[in-house]
């Protein structure tokens, strides 16, 4: 077993760091601060980083196949030209109360881009419940709603066969699965494939790696698992220095860096001495697994 190594690599810190993607072409890493408002792209060759400011919150950013991004952002899908640093709306979700936002998204093996709502908190982790929803924006710009009653619309992800979707709504302490169907984009059949422990915290973002594993990002638990969704164990767990670990993506020279993202909103000052790293990103290195290359958006 290689020995492994965490370390701060993306010093520049986010209020709440999100939605970590990899970007292969350029070597780069997009990100979003939610509540800091901006859409991010940290470059570790130069250790350069480019950033554009958004209207609202912003949940997730997620690469499209034509160039630039997609964004959730408040309560629409957005599009951003990175080049040219300007968003524009590609719908707004007119039946999402005023007081929610968009969180996590992620992009389906199909093309189509999966995100969930939730309400805007009072403080970190404190807001009103079931009000999010889960929604998918398809390539011809139309959106689906899957269901609501959501809590915090969080982690999403796809099994290596493109059988099951995966999903975390964080107040329900749990990763569940669902039949996914490739064709449509339709889910169904909602079942548990792992319960938190209590020192885990609440589960936040999540990715795959190539044996068909889930690394779940620990939100107040200071580590991100390695979870088999087939047994409901799980069979590894790598701490941080930060409290607050809010996702994680596979990406680096063919896919064995873990990447991971982290909070700092709602420390306080005793909390913030203890932990001079929360809101970082960092790099995790001698797993000995890969991950997968991210989608993109079709659209």
């Amino acid at each position: 077993m290689s020995s492994i190594k965490v370390e701060c690599v993306v010093k520049e810190k986010c209020e709440i760091g999100e939605s970590p993607v990899w970007e292969e072409k350029d070597g780069t890493l997009i990100y979003v601060d939610i509540t800091g408002q901006r859409v991010s792209r940290w470059n570790p060759a130069t250790n350069k980083i480019q950033s554009l400011r958004t209207e609202k919150y912003v949940g997730s950013v997620v690469p499209r196949k034509s160039g630039g991004y997609v964004i959730a952002e408040g309560t629409r899908f957005a599009s951003v030209d990175w080049e040219r640093q300007n968003i524009t709306t590609i719908v707004n979700m007119e039946g999402e109360k005023s007081n929610n936002r968009f969180n996590d998204g992620k992009v389906d093996p199909a093309g189509r881009f999966f995100a969930g709502t939730m309400a805007i908190e009072v403080r970190p982790g404190e807001l009103e419940r079931k009000q999010g929803s889960l929604y998918t924006l398809y390539p011809n710009h139309t959106v689906v709603k899957h269901f609501d009653q959501v809590d915090i619309s969080n982690g999403l992800e796809w099994s290596l066969d493109h059988r099951t979707f995966y999903y975390i709504d964080s107040l329900a302490y749990t990763v569940d699965a669902f039949d996914y169907d490739l064709s449509t984009g339709s889910i169904s059949n909602r079942r548990v494939v792992y319960k938190m422990e209590k020192e885990e915290a609440i589960p936040d973002g999540m990715c795959i790696d190539t044996e068909g594993k889930l690394w779940v990002a620990c939100y107040n638990g200071g580590r991100v698992l390695r979870i088999d969704p087939q047994t409901g164990t799980r069979l590894q767990t790598v701490k941080f220095p930060a409290e607050k670990i809010t996702s994680c993506c596979f990406g680096g020279k063919d896919y064995s860096d873990l990447y991971v993202t982290s909070s700092w909103k709602g420390l306080d000052d005793a909390a913030m001495a203890k932990q001079p790293q929360a809101g970082c990103i960092f790099k995790v290195t001698g797993l000995g697994v890969k991950g997968i290359p991210p989608y993109s958006f079709a659209g």
